[in-house]
């Protein structure tokens, strides 16, 4: 492997590493127990079939085994914490350490959610002043926490869009969707029983107007649209979608996860949308990635309101904050208790921390940092579409493929390199797409470096393609096959 353009340092000390089963030898510990100080019970005639004799096979190994095992296969994983992670549409941004400092404070990480109220004032107060931070954020009316996640919001949206037309006796039947939206939404149209109907993009990567006219009708309940869209372009005639929409009876649904563009600068309750999820695990720093834990809670106008999932979290006339259940038109719950608590504390220290100012800053940091990328790399990577960008830019890998190499060899390349890789082959309006979103946690160094990266993996395509073609090479294992990975798992080990 040529190491000549690499500038960013990418190894360490690091060992290889058995499966954990395989240091496994019969009667090791981990652990010693002091003697029982209390009558030994009999556990098989206490729980009678309900206890559980033999426990599989499991690894028997000791204390310091076990716990080399682990710090080392920590060593393996990238994180935010040890670099950038370039992935478009997801804004992996740093995770602050003082909301992890505030949401491990006892009464907040120990809070039941049967508590009575009376009790848990502190905890309601929270997801209080978070809903009244984030409906003065997007300028929308009321707001929900429940919902776990941004697709989770979504379908929560799309059920308050139902309910609403269902009261006036005509719920329809479809939900537009741009080819330019995330890939949820058209599964979110069709789980809460819509059909989902394409709208085609213009040549400048947003909604065609003419052909949002021409489609939408009596039968269209709304539309889906991702703002700024998946290509990173902002709707700048977002006024005429909402007109056209509301004109024939219609709901505008913003999927609100690129909120990381918009945060401080304007509100999509001002430019008429009329129900949006947020994504705090991206737009307000919460942890992000390995299954969750997200949340995405769903803000809306005035008329959408009385849907909301039950309970709603109020001011009461005595000052205390409470749980509003006498809601007889709600959709009713989404979520177990009141959301991912957790998230909410997180999300309100991030916002606290900032302040407005602080909020505004870091989404003009992000938009800036995505177009000194941009502009870096245009004419190294061809650019599809010349509208201006936002958060996030997405190249195409034309300029490559004409020696062979794709989207996905660059992207394997980049490992080489000490970064995770940017998001491959997505929105699929862009052939070959290579979609990404640095956001506001980087600095000006680290964005060098990923330029002088992605330059350097554009001589190498000209210079030696099989070199990016056969990548990475500094990794434990070398490139391995997806398709066979994807069509015959192996999922458990056996000795």
């Amino acid at each position: 492997m040529s190491d000549k353009y690499i500038k960013k340092a990418t190894r360490h000390v690091n060992q290889n590493e058995d499966l954990i089963f395989e240091r496994s030898s019969p009667g090791k510990k981990g652990y010693r127990l002091p003697p029982l100080d209390v009558p030994e019970v009999d556990y098989k005639q206490a729980l009678g079939q309900a206890a559980r004799a033999d426990l599989g096979n499991m690894p028997e190994v000791s204390e310091m085994e076990i716990i080399r095992h682990f710090t080392r296969l920590s060593t393996w994983n990238y994180a935010i914490d040890l670099g950038m992670y370039p992935l478009g549409s997801c804004t992996m941004k740093y995770n602050a350490r003082v909301n992890e400092v505030v949401a491990r404070l006892q009464g907040l990480a120990e809070a039941h959610p049967w508590q009575p109220e009376k009790v848990s004032q502190g905890a309601l107060r929270i997801m209080k002043i978070l809903a009244d931070c984030l409906l003065d954020i997007t300028g929308m009316d009321a707001i929900t926490l429940q919902p776990a996640a941004g697709a989770h919001g979504e379908m929560t949206g799309i059920m308050l869009i139902h309910a609403l037309l269902k009261s006036k006796g005509n719920p329809r039947k479809k939900i537009l969707i741009p080819d330019s939206a995330h890939g949820t939404n058209p599964a979110t149209a069709a789980i809460c029983g819509y059909a989902v109907e394409n709208l085609k993009s213009n040549a400048q990567g947003m909604v065609d107007i003419n052909a949002l006219a021409s489609q939408m009708n009596e039968d269209v309940a709304g539309l889906m649209l991702t703002n700024p869209n998946t290509l990173g372009i902002f709707e700048q005639e977002i006024h005429k979608i909402a007109a056209i929409l509301h004109d024939k009876g219609g709901l505008l649904y913003m999927d609100g996860a690129n909120m990381n563009a918009l945060v401080g600068k304007t509100r999509p309750g001002d430019f008429g949308v009329d129900v949006m999820h947020l994504n705090l695990h991206k737009t307000f720093s919460t942890p992000h990635g390995g299954g969750g834990p997200g949340s995405g809670p769903v803000a809306c106008k005035k008329a959408l309101e009385p849907f909301l999932p039950k309970p709603v979290v109020m001011s009461k006339p005595d000052g205390t904050v409470g749980l509003d259940y006498d809601r007889p038109q709600s959709v009713g719950r989404v979520r177990m208790f009141f959301g991912n608590f957790g998230m909410h504390v997180r999300a309100l220290a991030y916002i606290m921390a900032n302040g407005p100012d602080g909020l505004r800053q870091t989404t003009e940091d992000a938009v800036l940092n995505a177009n000194y990328i941009r502009k870096k790399l245009d004419g190294t990577y061809e650019l599809p579409y010349k509208s201006a960008s936002m958060h996030e830019v997405v190249f195409s890998d034309h300029l490559q493929s004409e020696k062979g190499v794709k989207t996905g060899d660059v992207a394997k390349r980049l490992i080489d390199y000490g970064f995770h890789p940017y998001t491959v082959s997505f929105p699929l309006v862009v052939h070959g797409a290579l979609m990404i979103e640095p956001t506001e946690s980087e600095s000006l160094d680290e964005l060098d470096l990923f330029i002088d990266a992605m330059q350097s993996i554009a001589r190498e395509v000209n210079e030696d393609p099989e070199l990016v073609k056969t990548a990475p090479h500094s990794t434990r294992v070398s490139r391995l096959d997806e398709t066979a990975a994807a069509r015959k798992p192996v999922l458990r080990w056996k000795p």
